[in-house]
């Protein structure tokens, strides 16, 4: 029993907030990707495999996460108890657990087209990367984004096997939503982060961080309406929008960077964008 109670921790599992985070994107992209082709089972049975996917890939990347940054958690309140950072477990135990994992994800990623497989493997290799861009880059949100929002590339090219300039707009567009949301995140952790050396976007714009994560909202609604022009009018799909656009603007509104528990609130608050925003794409087909 807490061998499996390290396990949870480890991936997060008691946390969904993070797979749910990687799987909205996918579920766009799939979305937008049935206006264009309209196979319900197709749709459906993709959402499932693409959830799946999300849910091993987060927890691997979790684990691998940890162990990158066991020294570096170790320093900070709010991660010093996570099991690698405390010594609960040890670290070859974890990296089993990442292969486990990977090698689950790669048998959900053989379901789908060649272009997708690729591209999938790509993402790995993307993910794995992203822990060392704190250490290196005040960047690490925009490289997440870049990561975190891969699935929506994917789905499309599993449904459609090709690429889209239009799904394109989709994808940048979500990087600025997660650029925006982890900046969000990173507040909690401004001062022990700059204590131990980490950089992140909340510590190099700690000074107009609102103002900041208030551009890159902006910039993704305004993608989003730019993409979506021609279904704009008095229908499901505004209407549906325009709540996207206000869980936005209230998180702007209400995190405080000064009170960590007003960001983590905030950062959750996206859960519920991006099912928000699902819905809003997938009324355009009906």
């Amino acid at each position: 029993m807490n061998h499996f109670k390290i396990f949870i921790e480890l991936t997060r599992l008691n946390k969904p907030i993070g797979f749910m985070l990687l799987f909205w994107p996918c579920s766009w992209g799939l979305a937008y990707a049935y206006s264009f082709n309209q196979n319900l089972n197709l749709f459906l049975i993709y959402l499932v495999l693409f959830f799946l996917g999300s849910l091993l890939m987060r927890s691997a990347g979790c684990i691998f996460n940890d162990i990158v940054d066991r020294e570096y958690d170790a320093k900070v309140r709010r991660t010093k108890k996570r099991p690698i950072a405390s010594k609960r477990i040890e670290v070859s135990h974890a990296f089993v657990y990442v292969i486990i994992l990977c090698g689950l994800a790669f048998l959900i990623l053989i379901q789908f087209n060649f272009l997708t497989i690729v591209l999938g493997l790509g993402s790995m290799l993307l993910a794995f990367t992203y822990p060392f861009m704190k250490r290196i880059t005040y960047w690490p949100q925009l490289f997440l984004g870049i990561t975190f929002n891969w699935g929506i590339i994917m789905a499309w090219t599993a449904v459609n096997n090709d690429f889209s300039s239009q799904v394109v707009v989709l994808y940048i567009s979500a990087i600025f939503w997660t650029l925006g949301y982890d900046t969000i995140y990173g507040a909690q952790d401004m001062s022990d982060d700059e204590i131990i050396g980490l950089k992140s976007t909340s510590i190099k714009f700690k000074k107009n961080i609102k103002l900041f994560v208030f551009v890159c909202y902006f910039l993704s609604i305004s993608m989003i309406i730019y993409l979506f022009r021609n279904f704009i009018g008095l229908n499901a799909f505004s209407l549906i929008t325009l709540l996207f656009v206000i869980s936005l603007v209230y998180q702007i509104k209400v995190f405080n960077e000064n009170n960590p528990k007003s960001c983590l609130k905030m950062f959750k608050l996206n859960n519920y964008s991006g099912f928000i925003l699902f819905l809003s794409i997938l009324s355009i087909n009906f």
